[in-house]
């Protein structure tokens, strides 16, 4: 296969990425027009993003064990099949509790697309830049949030909000039609049983190590899945800027992604991780005491955002640094912490703005990512001890 062609396939899947991460990410850019066009409180309506999570990190590695065997394009076919279909109920079927369903569905398609299109890209790709890859697929979720969030709250507001899934499922379309045509035949793995991959949780480096991720995730889910009406209701903004503000997070996710792989070679994972979360914790905590100020509101969103999405390319590394001999399984399991964390933060700031209050969420955040913090020091000393003479740049002191 040529070099030319494989580049062109992995772009297509980033663009696949995209839409599925623009699917997921979406219900918090528009959840008070959700609210409003069902009926529901907005409480109600965040839990459409526990449920989309839960769905996504309990289903997706059964349905990986079940279709294992089967051929990497088929599977993608069948599974961005299913997340289309379930993008259009979202369009057609009325009341919130059919949407619910249609999220589930949608995040079962999703589950499976994100994992195989992980796979393929690393088996497509030229020898030696099987990473550079998958780098590129996992770009497009980082561009969910940059434009699929602001750009579906334009859509929304200038439409309504069903029309985004239209939108999603139109792409989505295209995108079945392209991989029909254009990308190869990729043969399944070799099995690995469920209870084998979860027996690594055991161990408990590794254990802690997942435990930095769902607090960390869990903390800022928090947050960000109850933004909207942050922003309007706590702080003032119009809701003619949420967009902008979306957007500006958005490419703070982005230049905070791309320093955190400078940081993490430079200065390795743990103390990467360190500074990232301890940061993450003071900006949310800022975003609290710059409530009556939109412009501070604003700068501290950024920099929540750019602290936050530090932390990903050192979680990554020291993840498989953990198990290098089981890096495919920790990277599984680690997706599922992330979902169920997101499922959790959603959860929780659903019951802290109901029983406490919307501008609540910020320190209840901070507390999340203070067990994450927690996590990063124990596992930090953890290895040093096992380790005691670390090579140059594995940064194993904090």
């Amino acid at each position: 296969m040529g070099t030319k062609t494989s580049v062109w396939q992995v772009y297509v899947l980033a663009l696949i990425s995209f839409l599925v991460g623009t699917s997921e990410y979406i219900v918090s850019g528009i959840l008070d027009q959700i609210a409003e066009s069902l009926g529901v409180t907005v409480v109600v309506a965040g839990q459409l993003i526990t449920v989309f999570s839960l769905s996504f990190a309990v289903g997706t590695p059964i349905l990986m064990a079940a279709t294992v065997r089967l051929d990497r394009r088929k599977l993608m076919l069948y599974a961005l099949g299913l997340f289309v279909l379930a993008n259009l109920l979202s369009f057609v079927l009325p009341g919130f509790p059919l949407f619910v369903i249609a999220r589930v569905l949608m995040a079962l398609g999703a589950g499976v697309v994100v994992v195989v299109s992980l796979s393929i890209a690393s088996k497509i790709a030229p020898p030696g830049k099987e990473a550079s890859s998958i780098a590129t697929v996992i770009m497009g979720f980082t561009a969910a949030l940059i434009v699929g969030v602001p750009l579906g709250r334009m859509v929304a507001s200038a439409f309504d909000w069903k029309a985004v899934f239209l939108g999603i499922a139109l792409a989505g379309l295209l995108g079945l039609l392209i991989i029909a045509l254009t990308v190869p035949k990729v043969e399944g793995d070799e099995p690995v049983p469920i209870l084998q991959q979860f027996a690594l949780l055991k161990q408990p480096k590794i254990a802690i190590g997942l435990g930095i991720t769902f607090f960390w995730i869990c903390g800022y889910s928090i947050v960000y899945s109850y933004i909207t009406p942050y922003l309007i209701e706590v702080s003032g903004f119009h809701p003619s800027m949420v967009s902008s503000a979306l957007l500006a997070f958005g490419l703070a996710s982005l230049v905070g992604s791309q320093l955190g792989g400078y940081t993490t070679d430079r200065w390795g994972a743990y103390a990467t991780l360190s500074r990232s979360i301890g940061l993450h914790m003071v900006f949310l905590l800022l975003l609290y005491f710059t409530a009556g100020s939109v412009v501070a509101v604003f700068v501290c969103l950024i920099l929540w955002s750019f602290a936050a999405w530090t932390t990903g390319p050192a979680q990554q590394v020291n993840l498989v640094k953990l198990a290098p001999e089981s890096s495919g399984v920790m990277l599984s399991l680690n997706q599922s912490a992330v979902h169920l964390a997101i499922a959790a933060g959603a959860g929780l700031g659903g019951l802290v703005v109901a029983n406490v209050s919307l501008a609540a969420i910020t320190w209840f955040g901070a507390a999340g990512l203070g067990l994450s913090l927690l996590g990063v020091l124990l596992l930090s000393r953890m290895v040093s001890s096992a380790s005691p003479a670390p090579r140059a740049g594995q940064g194993q002191r904090v």
